[in-house]
């Protein structure tokens, strides 16, 4: 896309521009509409080899005009289709969708699962709902009908009512797991139902046979880990929450998460997920400084060419509105820049990937957009490998989905991890 066109429609405002993004994918009309929040944005190449791009849209987050919607790029993400929608509000007002992710299945397969709200609320709109699941066997132009998965329900954390649905979100793309089967974590939220509320709780579904193809009748999904991993007192307000997964090269399971504490935590895994190591602070080495960061995403990937690359904010979410801590505020402003850390494995070490110091990469420089005024950067994105090009794919303020080339140069701009690679 050149200068803020897509299909004809020129862009309402150059703002988009701001964090000087390689592509743009889509870009809101001026009117506050249907398309004004822009988020979860996970972009994976098909099988026939094109890009396709999944996001929630809506007037804002919540709202009752939510839906999933889908667009196709077949020139490695230059220009983009107008979106199509996989799931809305198109049976009642409140039946609304969000949040899909994406399992590609070796049989050429694609399935998408997401929440289906259907006007029972719980802890909140867009996470109380269903798993609903579309496929395609065409490269993702057509899709069949939704389909309810059934999902699993515990007892001390969802209502023991069982015509309320539970509350959950995955928000990235699955991995691998040391077997090949694709493993996707989510948060579950405590039910209002149960004393202890707005706890957050940390489980995955491992899928054990999409490789072949199945119908979603006959999905089988193993839920992880046996008891999910609980709270801890001191992370304010929701725990643990928003999980992303890499496999390292000796076949553990490596997990950040986001936390209220103003830095990551991560987990380690020596069982494919069954079993998961206390979770503690994120450093950039063992015995080095915390990985600071606020209430947000933060995510992993794995690279190619067997590093990672860490997104995080770099601030612990203190600053900006007076004295008040950030995560117990708004926090949407303390999102911002969008910083990158290049991490190495270690093996020998008790933290398995150590990173470099922070990039910094983009900003909104506190610049708002969209009908909530949203500053944060980079928030619930993905990365893609494709010919040699990678692509951090980012809604900038919930807003403008842009893309940015993440090139061998920037990554070595970062520096070098502290101590030497031993395979």
């Amino acid at each position: 896309m050149s200068a803020g066109q897509m299909k004809g429609k020129t862009c309402y405002t150059e703002e988009w521009k701001r964090s000087n993004p390689d592509f743009a994918v889509y870009l809101p009309g001026a009117a506050i509409g249907r398309d004004t929040d822009n988020v979860h944005f996970l972009v994976i190449e098909t099988p026939g080899g094109d890009l396709l791009g999944s996001w929630t849209q809506a007037t804002y987050e919540a709202a009752d005009n939510s839906c999933v919607v889908c667009a196709r790029s077949t020139d490695g993400g230059a220009t983009w289709s107008e979106p199509m929608e996989m799931d809305g509000p198109n049976e009642a007002r409140y039946h609304t969708a969000y949040y899909a992710f994406p399992v590609v299945s070796r049989s050429g397969r694609i399935y998408y699962f997401y929440v289906k709200h259907l006007g029972i609320v719980d802890v909140a709109r867009n996470i109380t709902g269903i798993m609903r699941c579309r496929y395609s066997d065409d490269d993702g132009h057509t899709w069949a009908p939704p389909v309810e998965i059934p999902f699993k329900r515990r007892e001390h954390i969802d209502s023991p009512d069982t015509s309320i649905p539970p509350n959950w979100v995955a928000y990235v793309k699955p991995v691998r797991d040391s077997k090949g089967r694709w493993i996707e974590p989510f948060s579950h939220w405590t039910s209002l139902a149960h004393p202890q509320t707005a706890n957050c709780h940390i489980e995955m579904m491992r899928f054990e046979n999409m490789d072949e193809g199945p119908d979603p009748k006959d999905i089988e999904i193993t839920w992880l880990p046996g008891k999910p991993m609980k709270p801890v007192s001191d992370f304010t307000l929701t725990g643990l929450m928003e999980p992303c997964i890499v496999l390292l090269p000796d076949k553990r399971l490596f997990m950040t998460l986001r936390t209220g504490t103003g830095c990551i935590w991560y987990s380690v895994s020596e069982d494919d997920g069954a079993t998961w190591r206390d979770a503690e602070p994120l450093r950039y080495q063992d015995g080095g400084e915390r990985v600071l960061h606020p209430e947000s995403p933060c995510p992993i990937y794995a690279l190619q060419d067997g590093r990672f690359l860490l997104q995080y904010h770099n601030n612990d979410g203190s600053g900006s509105i007076g004295s008040m801590p950030l995560w117990t505020a708004p926090y949407f402003f303390s999102r911002r820049s969008l910083f990158l850390a290049v991490g190495e494995f270690r093996p020998k070490s008790h933290q398995p990937i150590w990173f470099t110091r922070p990039k910094r990469l983009a900003d909104s420089d506190g610049v708002s957009a969209g009908v909530q005024y949203r500053t944060e950067m980079g928030t619930y994105g993905s990365l893609t490998e494709q010919g040699g090009k990678r692509i951090l794919w980012y809604p900038d303020r919930k807003h403008f989905l842009l893309g940015k080339i993440i090139s061998d140069e920037l990554l070595e701009s970062c520096g070098e991890v502290p101590g030497a690679y031993s395979h």
